[in-house]
């Protein structure tokens, strides 16, 4: 049976055992130290395992019987990010994990151009540092992410054994992940799928883009759409995402031929919309994250949550219909 130093799991702190023999590297030390395997190998590509004094090498390698074996994990939380006071809305919230309703606007953890008031900072005075560790630098609690100027749900861990669940679940697709966007145009045919593989572009750093199915570069990005309403020069879509890829409703729907209305990056909106977006000064992407669900990771209770629209995407969808009647 394996010993353990540090049985608290806590950032910071250092785990170590012995080794069961005969199994995978990774599944010995998962079982020896009470990670997930995900965890155990990241931890190892950061050179943060000790096996027998020298770092771990090749994830499959097979354990020694016996071998002693020490994880360093990181700390908790960077002192970059501090904590403000900066009002959220909290549809859900226990010891483990907590929803958040963010408004378009925020971004989600501090950045080159964006050093505080993020998520990030409004979730440390909130949680009182209470925040998972996994993240890393200026990122404590932060599983995935929606764009600054989209708004709508995002789910953040407080626990790290909530973030390897959630970001288990975020890995295997099982999320469920609805967004409501307007479009520019009326997509044909009205409901599909764009299964296209999204990476950085080449032609703007900034951008992201869609890649050849045999490019070794970005990863595969699979969105299904569904017209719900077609109004005059723009569509209203719902979203349901099977990956979570930056930018990657933007890009696919640009991809088909309608770029979300007011979306900066990857489209003018057409000449029809355009009248509109500065009658109303609307200067976002139209994109709202209207709906999350998935498995508490602790209790397995199945969670989920609704947002409705911001007042000014409402604002623009009243103002686009009246003018299709």
């Amino acid at each position: 049976m394996p010993s353990m130093a540090g049985q608290g799991h806590g950032s910071g702190e250092t785990i170590t055992g012995t080794l069961d023999g005969g199994q995978r590297l990774d599944k010995a030390l998962a079982e020896g130290s009470g990670l997930s395997r995900e965890r155990v190998k990241a931890l190892m590509a950061e050179g943060r395992v000790l096996v027998g004094g020298v770092p771990a090498g090749s994830a499959s390698a097979k354990s020694q019987a016996g071998a002693v074996f020490a994880i360093h994990l990181p700390p908790t939380v960077d002192p970059q990010a501090s904590p403000q006071d900066i009002s959220l809305v909290i549809p859900f919230e226990d010891e483990h994990l907590i929803v958040v309703d963010k408004p378009a606007g925020m971004v989600v953890h501090p950045a080159a151009g964006n050093p505080d008031g993020t998520l990030v900072n409004a979730l440390l005075h909130h949680c009182r540092g209470r925040l998972s560790g996994i993240g890393g630098v200026a990122r404590p609690g932060i599983v995935h992410r929606i764009d600054k100027d989209t708004s709508g749900l995002l789910v953040v861990a407080k626990s790290d054994a909530a973030h390897e669940g959630l970001s288990a679940q975020f890995a295997d697709h099982s999320i469920e992940r609805v967004y409501v966007a307007v479009a520019n145009g009326h997509p044909q045919p009205p409901a599909g799928t764009v299964d296209a593989r999204v990476g950085r572009s080449d032609a703007n750093r900034k951008k992201m883009a869609v890649l050849p199915k045999e490019s070794s570069r970005g990863k595969r990005a699979i969105t299904h759409y569904k017209t719900v309403e077609r109004l005059e020069g723009c569509a209203i879509l719902e979203c349901r995402l099977e990956t979570g890829r930056t930018h990657q409703v933007r890009v696919h729907l640009a991809s088909i031929g309608h770029p979300l209305v007011g979306d900066p990056l990857y489209g003018r909106s057409n000449s029809q919309v355009r009248p509109l977006l500065r009658e109303l000064g609307f200067e976002r992407q139209a994109l709202h994250a209207a709906a999350l669900g998935f498995i508490h990771p602790v209790t397995g209770e199945r969670l989920s949550f609704a947002s409705e629209l911001p007042t000014d995407m409402r604002e623009l969808i009243d103002w686009a219909a009246h003018r299709n009647r």
